[in-house]
Protein backbone atom coordinates (compact mmCIF):
# COMPACT_ATOMS: atom_id res chain seq x y z
CA UNK A 1 0.00 0.00 0.00
CA UNK A 2 1.09 3.53 -0.74
CA UNK A 3 1.19 6.23 1.90
CA UNK A 4 -1.48 8.21 0.04
CA UNK A 5 -3.76 5.43 -1.17
CA UNK A 6 -7.31 6.71 -1.66
CA UNK A 7 -6.32 10.36 -1.43
CA UNK A 8 -6.98 13.11 -3.99
CA UNK A 9 -4.26 15.74 -4.28
CA UNK A 10 -4.08 19.07 -6.11
CA UNK A 11 -0.66 20.59 -6.75
CA UNK A 12 -0.72 24.03 -8.34
CA UNK A 13 2.04 25.12 -10.67
CA UNK A 14 2.80 21.47 -11.36
CA UNK A 15 3.70 21.47 -15.02
CA UNK A 16 7.41 21.42 -14.21
CA UNK A 17 10.09 21.47 -11.52
CA UNK A 18 9.00 21.05 -7.88
CA UNK A 19 5.31 20.83 -8.72
CA UNK A 20 5.82 18.07 -11.28
CA UNK A 21 8.10 16.13 -8.94
CA UNK A 22 5.48 16.38 -6.20
CA UNK A 23 2.71 15.13 -8.49
CA UNK A 24 4.79 12.10 -9.45
CA UNK A 25 5.82 11.41 -5.85
CA UNK A 26 2.19 11.53 -4.69
CA UNK A 27 1.09 9.35 -7.59
CA UNK A 28 3.79 6.80 -6.80
CA UNK A 29 2.29 6.56 -3.30
CA UNK A 30 -1.23 5.92 -4.58
CA UNK A 31 -2.86 9.36 -4.71
CA UNK A 32 -5.11 10.43 -7.55
CA UNK A 33 -3.68 13.75 -8.68
CA UNK A 34 -4.67 17.04 -10.27
CA UNK A 35 -2.04 18.87 -12.30
CA UNK A 36 -2.51 22.62 -12.56
CA UNK A 37 -0.83 25.12 -14.86
CA UNK A 38 -1.67 28.75 -15.53
CA UNK A 39 -1.52 28.58 -19.33
CA UNK A 40 0.51 25.63 -20.61
CA UNK A 41 -2.06 22.88 -21.20
CA UNK A 42 0.37 20.64 -23.07
CA UNK A 43 2.81 20.68 -20.17
CA UNK A 44 0.07 19.89 -17.64
CA UNK A 45 -1.31 17.10 -19.84
CA UNK A 46 2.14 15.53 -20.13
CA UNK A 47 2.59 15.41 -16.35
CA UNK A 48 -0.90 13.96 -15.91
CA UNK A 49 0.00 11.23 -18.39
CA UNK A 50 3.16 10.45 -16.43
CA UNK A 51 1.03 10.10 -13.31
CA UNK A 52 -1.44 7.76 -15.01
CA UNK A 53 1.47 5.55 -16.00
CA UNK A 54 2.00 5.01 -12.27
CA UNK A 55 -1.48 3.51 -11.99
CA UNK A 56 -3.55 6.37 -10.61
CA UNK A 57 -6.20 8.70 -11.98
CA UNK A 58 -4.98 12.12 -13.06
CA UNK A 59 -6.66 15.30 -14.23
CA UNK A 60 -5.02 18.39 -15.75
CA UNK A 61 -6.63 21.80 -15.32
CA UNK A 62 -5.53 25.17 -16.67
CA UNK A 63 -6.40 27.88 -14.16
CA UNK A 64 -4.86 31.12 -12.93
CA UNK A 65 -4.77 30.92 -9.13
CA UNK A 66 -4.79 34.72 -8.83
CA UNK A 67 -8.34 34.70 -10.21
CA UNK A 68 -10.81 33.61 -7.52
CA UNK A 69 -13.47 32.58 -10.04
CA UNK A 70 -11.02 30.28 -11.85
CA UNK A 71 -9.97 28.72 -8.54
CA UNK A 72 -13.60 28.15 -7.60
CA UNK A 73 -14.28 26.43 -10.92
CA UNK A 74 -11.16 24.28 -10.58
CA UNK A 75 -12.07 23.01 -7.10
CA UNK A 76 -15.64 22.32 -8.22
CA UNK A 77 -14.31 20.34 -11.19
CA UNK A 78 -12.04 18.30 -8.93
CA UNK A 79 -14.83 17.46 -6.48
CA UNK A 80 -17.20 16.59 -9.34
CA UNK A 81 -14.56 14.30 -10.86
CA UNK A 82 -13.19 12.61 -7.74
CA UNK A 83 -15.87 13.25 -5.10
CA UNK A 84 -13.50 15.00 -2.69
CA UNK A 85 -10.18 16.76 -2.20
CA UNK A 86 -7.77 15.63 0.51
CA UNK A 87 -4.49 17.41 -0.17
CA UNK A 88 -3.68 20.89 -1.47
CA UNK A 89 -0.11 21.87 -2.31
CA UNK A 90 -0.11 25.58 -3.17
CA UNK A 91 3.07 25.77 -5.20
CA UNK A 92 2.28 28.27 -7.99
CA UNK A 93 4.41 31.40 -7.71
CA UNK A 94 6.17 34.15 -9.60
CA UNK A 95 9.48 35.66 -8.50
CA UNK A 96 10.29 38.76 -10.56
CA UNK A 97 13.26 41.00 -9.87
CA UNK A 98 12.25 44.68 -9.58
CA UNK A 99 13.90 47.71 -8.05
CA UNK A 100 11.62 48.68 -5.19
CA UNK A 101 11.30 52.39 -5.98
CA UNK A 102 10.49 51.53 -9.58
CA UNK A 103 7.69 49.12 -8.64
CA UNK A 104 4.23 49.95 -9.88
CA UNK A 105 1.08 49.08 -7.99
CA UNK A 106 0.38 46.59 -10.76
CA UNK A 107 3.75 44.88 -10.08
CA UNK A 108 2.93 44.63 -6.38
CA UNK A 109 -0.59 43.33 -6.97
CA UNK A 110 0.55 40.81 -9.57
CA UNK A 111 3.00 39.16 -7.16
CA UNK A 112 0.62 39.30 -4.22
CA UNK A 113 -2.18 37.97 -6.42
CA UNK A 114 -0.36 34.78 -7.39
CA UNK A 115 1.63 34.09 -4.23
CA UNK A 116 -0.62 35.16 -1.34
CA UNK A 117 -4.10 35.80 -2.73
CA UNK A 118 -3.89 32.60 -4.77
CA UNK A 119 -3.06 30.56 -1.67
CA UNK A 120 -5.96 32.20 0.16
CA UNK A 121 -8.44 31.47 -2.65
CA UNK A 122 -7.29 27.85 -2.84
CA UNK A 123 -7.44 27.27 0.91
CA UNK A 124 -10.82 29.02 1.16
CA UNK A 125 -12.35 26.75 -1.47
CA UNK A 126 -10.65 23.53 -0.36
CA UNK A 127 -11.40 23.99 3.33
CA UNK A 128 -15.13 24.01 2.64
CA UNK A 129 -14.82 20.40 1.49
CA UNK A 130 -12.11 19.36 3.95
CA UNK A 131 -14.16 20.67 6.86
CA UNK A 132 -17.20 18.71 5.75
CA UNK A 133 -15.19 15.48 5.59
CA UNK A 134 -13.25 16.40 8.77
CA UNK A 135 -9.87 15.66 7.27
CA UNK A 136 -7.39 17.34 4.99
CA UNK A 137 -3.90 18.58 4.44
CA UNK A 138 -2.63 21.90 3.09
CA UNK A 139 0.95 22.78 2.21
CA UNK A 140 2.09 26.28 1.22
CA UNK A 141 5.45 27.09 -0.38
CA UNK A 142 7.48 30.07 0.78
CA UNK A 143 11.26 30.53 0.30
CA UNK A 144 14.42 31.40 2.20
CA UNK A 145 14.38 34.87 0.62
CA UNK A 146 11.36 35.66 2.77
CA UNK A 147 13.46 35.00 5.88
CA UNK A 148 16.85 36.31 4.74
CA UNK A 149 15.66 39.19 2.57
CA UNK A 150 16.61 39.52 -1.06
CA UNK A 151 17.41 42.65 -3.06
CA UNK A 152 14.87 43.46 -5.78
CA UNK A 153 12.42 40.95 -4.33
CA UNK A 154 10.84 42.82 -1.41
CA UNK A 155 7.38 42.31 -2.89
CA UNK A 156 7.99 38.57 -3.28
CA UNK A 157 9.37 38.25 0.26
CA UNK A 158 6.39 40.11 1.71
CA UNK A 159 3.88 37.90 -0.07
CA UNK A 160 5.70 34.69 0.80
CA UNK A 161 6.08 35.62 4.47
CA UNK A 162 2.35 36.24 4.53
CA UNK A 163 1.90 32.53 3.79
CA UNK A 164 3.52 31.68 7.13
CA UNK A 165 0.95 33.74 9.01
CA UNK A 166 -1.88 32.31 6.93
CA UNK A 167 -0.73 28.75 7.63
CA UNK A 168 -0.43 29.31 11.37
CA UNK A 169 -3.87 30.83 11.59
CA UNK A 170 -5.50 28.08 9.57
CA UNK A 171 -3.61 25.37 11.45
CA UNK A 172 -5.03 26.60 14.76
CA UNK A 173 -8.55 27.09 13.47
CA UNK A 174 -8.93 23.78 11.66
CA UNK A 175 -6.96 21.42 13.88
CA UNK A 176 -10.16 20.26 15.64
CA UNK A 177 -11.39 19.03 12.24
CA UNK A 178 -8.27 16.94 11.67
CA UNK A 179 -6.92 19.33 9.04
CA UNK A 180 -3.21 20.10 9.09
CA UNK A 181 -1.59 23.14 7.46
CA UNK A 182 2.16 23.53 7.02
CA UNK A 183 4.71 25.48 4.99
CA UNK A 184 7.72 24.27 3.02
CA UNK A 185 10.55 26.75 2.52
CA UNK A 186 13.04 25.70 -0.20
CA UNK A 187 16.57 27.00 -0.36
CA UNK A 188 18.61 26.96 -3.56
CA UNK A 189 17.06 24.27 -5.74
CA UNK A 190 18.27 23.00 -9.10
CA UNK A 191 15.32 23.85 -11.34
CA UNK A 192 14.64 24.93 -14.90
CA UNK A 193 14.38 28.68 -14.59
CA UNK A 194 11.32 30.52 -15.85
CA UNK A 195 13.46 33.60 -16.61
CA UNK A 196 16.79 32.12 -17.76
CA UNK A 197 18.00 35.45 -19.14
CA UNK A 198 18.33 36.82 -15.59
CA UNK A 199 20.35 33.80 -14.46
CA UNK A 200 22.56 33.76 -17.56
CA UNK A 201 26.19 33.60 -16.48
CA UNK A 202 25.32 33.31 -12.78
CA UNK A 203 26.98 30.20 -11.43
CA UNK A 204 25.18 28.93 -8.31
CA UNK A 205 27.20 29.81 -5.20
CA UNK A 206 27.36 26.80 -2.89
CA UNK A 207 29.73 28.42 -0.40
CA UNK A 208 26.90 29.39 1.93
CA UNK A 209 25.32 25.94 1.88
CA UNK A 210 26.80 23.56 4.47
CA UNK A 211 25.83 20.53 2.37
CA UNK A 212 27.78 22.06 -0.51
CA UNK A 213 25.20 21.72 -3.28
CA UNK A 214 21.83 22.80 -4.55
CA UNK A 215 18.78 20.82 -3.54
CA UNK A 216 16.91 18.50 -5.89
CA UNK A 217 13.25 18.85 -6.78
CA UNK A 218 12.77 15.25 -5.65
CA UNK A 219 13.90 16.25 -2.16
CA UNK A 220 11.19 18.90 -2.00
CA UNK A 221 8.65 16.37 -3.26
CA UNK A 222 9.71 13.94 -0.54
CA UNK A 223 9.19 16.65 2.08
CA UNK A 224 5.69 17.29 0.75
CA UNK A 225 4.95 13.56 0.86
CA UNK A 226 6.04 13.41 4.49
CA UNK A 227 3.85 16.36 5.47
CA UNK A 228 0.86 15.04 3.51
CA UNK A 229 1.10 11.55 4.99
CA UNK A 230 0.22 10.12 8.38
CA UNK A 231 3.95 10.12 9.16
CA UNK A 232 3.53 13.82 9.96
CA UNK A 233 0.27 13.37 11.83
CA UNK A 234 1.39 15.53 14.78
CA UNK A 235 2.86 18.37 12.71
CA UNK A 236 0.79 21.44 11.90
CA UNK A 237 1.40 25.18 11.73
CA UNK A 238 5.09 24.63 11.05
CA UNK A 239 7.59 25.82 8.45
CA UNK A 240 9.97 23.13 7.22
CA UNK A 241 13.20 24.55 5.76
CA UNK A 242 14.74 22.45 3.00
CA UNK A 243 17.93 24.37 2.31
CA UNK A 244 21.00 22.25 3.03
CA UNK A 245 21.54 24.14 6.27
CA UNK A 246 21.96 27.51 4.54
CA UNK A 247 19.58 29.51 6.70
CA UNK A 248 20.84 28.63 10.16
CA UNK A 249 24.48 27.63 9.88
Amino acid sequence: MGKLDGKVALVTGSGRNIGRATILKFASEGADVVVNARTNKEEADAVAEEARALGVRALSIVADVSDSSQVSRMISQIVNEFGKIDILVSNAAIRPHDNFIELTLEDWERVRGVVLDGAFYLAWECLKHMSAQESGNIIFFTGEGAFLGSAKRAHVSAAKMGLVGLARGLASEFAPQNIRVNVVSPGSIDTVRANPEWYLGRVPDHSGIPLGRQGKVEELAATCLFLASDDAGYITGQTIHVNGGALYH
